[in-house]
């Protein structure tokens, strides 16, 4: 098998011993209450990414919010309208978008049938203000 050579790329020894034992996280213990997203914190499971596998209806999805680090989407199934500061994509599925840190972003299903969208966080942990908690603070001043 070949590999690529980058500049910047870090080189290590491979082993056959896992510092950690390996496992399979099951998908309902990742589930948030009744519903169908699943929240995958990596800190938890040694991992340096967090994710959250997005289930969601027509017209469904998260408002307005910021990371202090960047998130990539992956559309798995369905159309997402995806918002990224003042800009306003869409998304197929197989098609991947990323927001830079601290940027304001969100997404909607913008079909008729379920979305289904994996959003990796550059986190080991998930970090998010949303705008309207935001705003409230703002006027709390």
């Amino acid at each position: 098998m070949t590999s690529a050579t980058y500049s910047t790329e870090i080189t290590m020894a491979p082993t056959m011993t896992p510092s950690t034992e390996p496992a399979i996280v099951p998908a309902e213990s990742l589930r948030i209450g009744t519903g169908r997203t699943r929240r995958f914190v990596g800190r938890e499971h040694g991992a340096q990414i967090s994710y959250f596998y997005v289930d969601n209806e027509p017209g469904e999805g998260p408002d307005l919010h910021w990371h202090p680090y960047a998130e990539t989407w992956v559309v798995l199934e369905g159309t997402a309208r995806i918002t990224v500061g003042d800009h306003q994509l869409v998304a197929n599925p197989g098609d991947t978008s990323t927001v830079p840190p601290g940027v304001w972003h969100g997404f909607k299903n913008a079909g008729t049938g379920p979305l289904r969208v994996l959003c990796i966080h550059a986190s080991d942990i998930i970090v998010q203000t949303w705008a309207e908690e935001d705003s409230e603070a703002a006027a709390g001043a």
